[in-house]
């Protein structure tokens, strides 16, 4: 299953007053793995930005006044996401600023949901833990996500921290891969074998306190997941 992970960064907070995305960042999932492909645009909105907005993610006019239109990147951000689920937290806001900036390129290439499903986590957030905060900076502090650089709010940094709390949320684990992939080309780099002239290995086994706290986790993982404990169900 193919995922991508978007946010966006905006003049300001209002689509009806005119407000435009300045930024937007999408990482992708493929099956529960972050392949660490990316697509991430700077675009010059061709008007002023709203100084809120400017304390949130600090991006200025200035930087922005050599960088393309969105009608010069559309398109690429549509054949990246066109296709996969496409997962944002507070999803409503992105949506409309993107509905907004496609239809002012063109009506006919209609809306985002014409394109992929959308998935709100935020929603999902509130679903899991009501009455609590669910903003990201919460949930980076509730699954232990190190958000320590996010001093201002960035698009791709924000896609790239909320995947990691997504895949926390939804399944309490995150698949890792054992070889170094090459995204451009789909290969694996070998990895190391060793020798027969290495000694063996000293085999240390768990001892009863350890494997008691691991079975407790376990069932720990096994309560707060949505489709269960992978481990427990690989016994």
């Amino acid at each position: 299953m193919r995922q991508v992970i978007l946010d966006t960064e905006t003049t300001g907070l209002d689509v009806d007053e005119g407000h435009r995305i300045i930024e937007v960042g999408c990482v992708e999932i493929m099956d529960r793995r972050l392949t660490r492909r990316h697509f991430h645009r700077y675009i010059n909105p061709e008007r002023e930005i709203d100084d809120g907005a400017f304390q949130v993610h600090g991006i200025t006019r200035e930087f922005l006044q050599d960088k393309p239109v969105f009608a010069d990147i559309w398109q690429d951000l549509l054949e990246f996401i066109d296709g996969a689920e496409l997962i944002m937290h507070n999803a409503l806001f992105d949506l409309r600023f993107i509905n907004q900036e496609m239809a002012y390129v063109s009506t006919s290439l209609g809306v985002v949901s014409d394109y992929c499903p959308v998935l709100d986590s935020l929603e999902l957030a509130r679903e899991k833990h009501p009455g609590q905060k669910n903003n990201l900076d919460a949930l980076c502090k509730r699954y232990s996500v190190d958000n320590s650089q996010r001093d201002l709010h960035g698009a791709l940094l924000d896609a790239e921290i909320l995947a990691e709390v997504y895949l926390l949320m939804t399944g309490g684990q995150v698949a890792l891969s054992l070889g170094e992939t090459d995204i451009s080309s789909g290969t694996v780099n070998k990895k190391r074998v060793l020798t027969n002239e290495r000694p063996p290995l000293r085999i240390i086994k768990a001892s009863a306190e350890e494997i008691h706290r691991h079975e407790a986790k376990l069932e720990q993982l096994e309560l707060n997941s949505s489709s269960g404990c992978i481990w427990k169900s690989l016994d």
